[in-house]
């Protein structure tokens, strides 16, 4: 019965493990989703898994949001249209690896509200950073791809105590 016990406890350590977080990334941190700011910039300085969310919080009888294909994004045109939210606080999974095209589709385009992302597998490790943003508050505080949860702990000591026994 030891084993049989011990046996359950390792497995559940293991699969609890390997259990993935998604991020939730804010466009433009702090300063939202408004005309003149450098989206370019803000996504250079992410890096999007599968399975994150994209967030953009804006006015929303002012802004919108539109997903559309690359050829929509570099012309500021409606090319490819995928999605549309209005909401104001939108939540947009990205739930395949590639390149997500968004844009505002009320003219406000060229004046800078559009942003591409790159979203990456899951099994591609993040890039190293050796270098600190003052406001890089843009995603949310759990970023950790493998994150031991407290069930893991809990069987993990079980596993331990039981094998001193």
């Amino acid at each position: 019965m030891v084993k049989a016990t011990s046996l359950f406890f390792y497995l559940l350590l293991a699969a609890s493990a390997t259990i993935t977080v998604a991020t939730d990334h804010i466009v433009g941190g702090h300063l939202g989703w408004n005309p003149n700011f450098n989206y370019s910039l803000w996504s250079n300085n992410q890096t999007f898994f599968v399975n994150d969310l994209i967030s953009f919080r804006y006015q929303k009888n002012i802004y919108n949001v539109f997903e559309v294909n690359k050829t929509g994004y570099e012309n500021c045109t409606m090319d490819g249209i995928a999605g549309n939210w209005s909401s104001g606080k939108d939540f947009i999974p990205l739930d395949r690896p590639g390149m997500y095209y968004f844009l505002c589709g009320n003219g406000f385009c060229f004046s800078g509200m559009k942003v591409a992302v790159k979203v990456v597998p899951l099994s591609t490790p993040p890039p190293s950073s050796s270098h600190g943003h003052a406001d890089d508050h843009s995603a949310s505080p759990a970023t950790g791809r493998l994150r031991p949860s407290l069930a893991s702990f809990v069987a993990f000591a079980a596993l331990w105590i039981g094998c001193r026994i």
